[in-house]
Formats: C-alpha cells, sequence, structure tokens
C-alpha cells in the first residue's frame, strides 16, 4: 500500500510592522502533496486536489475554510468560496521547499502580502 503525499503544513505569521514578533495566532494550516524534497507536487495535486484544504485562522476574526488551487503553470492560491473574488495568491509556492524554518509569502484578503513561517509540516 503506498502512503498519500498529502502533508499538512502550519504557516504563522511571521515578523511584520503590527507583530514586530510575529504571531502564533495568526495563520494557516493547508494538506498539499509535496515531494521528497519538499516541493508541492503538482503530478500528485491532480490525483489528490479534493484533500487539498485550507483553514485560515486569524486572532479576532472568524476562521475560513477553503481549498488549495492550482491554476496554472505557478499559480497557487488559496480559495474560500467560488470564483477569484476571495482567492489569496501564494507567492512562488512552486518554488519554495516547503519544511519547518523556511518562509512563504501571501497576499491576504486586504491585498497586504505578509510573511509566514512553516512551523510544521506532518
Amino acid at each position: 500500500m503506498t502512503s498519500s503525499p498529502l502533508k499538512k503544513i502550519r504557516l504563522e505569521l511571521a515578523r511584520t510592522k503590527e507583530f514586530p514578533e510575529g504571531n502564533p495566532r495568526c495563520g494557516y494550516e493547508f494538506t498539499a502533496p509535496l515531494t521528497a524534497n519538499g516541493h508541492l507536487d503538482v503530478t500528485a495535486y491532480k490525483d489528490h486536489k479534493a484533500g487539498c484544504r485550507v483553514h485560515r485562522f486569524w486572532e479576532g476574526e472568524e476562521s475560513e475554510h477553503g481549498e488549495l488551487l492550482h491554476l496554472g503553470r505557478d499559480r497557487w492560491v488559496f480559495s474560500y468560496a467560488p470564483g477569484p473574488d476571495d482567492d489569496e495568491p501564494a507567492f512562488k509556492f512552486e518554488k519554495h521547499t516547503f519544511v519547518a524554518g523556511e518562509y512563504v509569502s501571501i497576499t491576504e484578503h486586504d491585498g497586504v502580502t505578509r510573511p509566514f513561517r512553516i512551523v510544521s509540516v506532518h
């Protein structure tokens, strides 16, 4: 039996002007297929798309639940409803290695791109 390539990845807000120490109560948990070296696996995504989910948690706001979408060669977004109006683009997700301690950037609903630290991959 082959194990699923899906991994649960937790991102927490890294240092920003508003949060100089970052904020572990603001971030994302999402499920995505990763290659053996920690990159997003586009081929496996096609077979496991239904399992690629996202949970956005933000202190003082309602949690949001949606999906990780691959919208072409190098475009990944978190989406919470049909259509692009609420999509949160992930900056160069296809180039990142998803391992604890690395950083990624996400453009959120308010149009601001914020840094997030990868705190765990299970």
